[in-house]
């Protein structure tokens, strides 16, 4: 179905979710398994709660939310589509995205199938939450390249806490603030982590909500004008964090984007 078709709330969506129990159980597994990441999906299902839809409601019936539900494209074909943004220079969120994603072994579409594993698409909803929903997902690693959060395990957790900000998702602040507490007990560390997820959170309220921007425009301006213009601080606590990380002999997996281009 188009998404202009879509009706604002299918009568098979149901907007109540907070069972906090149902979430430990499944973040248990995510500890148990850092690989399984469908265990995600099924925290933020969890404890989903009516924030996030009260946002979703209020942008799709928006101008800026209609002209892009108008508009009707697909964000992974377009993203992991790189000829698209050839033309882009090499300081753009495109080219910069694209470096990220080869860097990474990511495309967009993948994380699209792994969503697909928590529930096919046939079985969602096809209304306007479920086209405000995919928006979130499918604009996961731009905001790792925006942030300058990397997906090593402090950046993953860093970047739920600025996501949260923007999207209100208690199943998201939920991971990144056990998460936190995960990765201190296992590494020992003197570093500052629970104070680096939450300047995710305080950046990522600060700025304007990423996942509303129209993707073809912002994906070729540089690097540096996109921040400033969306008002992404720089991630000192967590740049801090890892310095103190790995001085201490951790090598988390996983690069991350260089943030320089926010300090020139």
């Amino acid at each position: 179905m188009a998404a202009i078709d879509r009706p604002l709330k299918s009568p098979e969506r149901s907007l109540v979710g907070f069972r906090p129990i149902k979430a430990l159980g499944h973040f248990r597994k995510l500890v148990a398994d850092k690989e399984d990441t469908e265990q995600v999906f099924h925290i933020i299902e969890a404890l989903k709660g009516r924030k996030t839809a009260r946002q979703a409601a209020t942008f799709v019936q928006s101008p800026e939310g209609r002209a892009l539900i108008e508009a009707d494209y697909d964000i992974p074909a377009h993203l992991d589509n790189h000829s698209l943004w050839a033309d882009c220079e090499q300081e753009s969120v495109a080219q910069t995205y694209i470096r990220f994603m080869k860097r990474e072994g990511l495309s967009a579409a993948g994380l699209v199938e792994e969503s697909y594993k928590w529930l096919a698409k046939d079985q969602r909803p096809q209304d306007l939450y479920e086209w405000y929903f995919e928006r979130l997902r499918d604009t996961h690693d731009l905001f790792h390249v925006l942030t300058g959060y990397g997906r090593d395990p402090l950046g993953e957790l860093c970047l739920l806490g600025f996501s949260y900000a923007q999207n209100h998702n208690h199943g998201v602040q939920f991971i990144a603030f056990a998460g936190s507490h995960q990765l201190r007990r296992e590494t020992g560390t003197k570093a500052p982590i629970a104070a680096a997820v939450a300047e995710g959170k305080r950046l990522g309220a600060a700025a304007a909500k990423i996942a509303h921007e129209d993707i073809e425009p912002l994906m070729r301006e540089t690097l540096a004008d996109a921040r400033r213009r969306l008002n992404i601080g720089a991630p000192n606590q967590y740049l801090e964090c890892l310095q103190i990380l790995q001085s201490e002999g951790w090598t988390g997996d996983g690069d991350r984007p260089d943030f320089e281009a926010q300090a020139a």
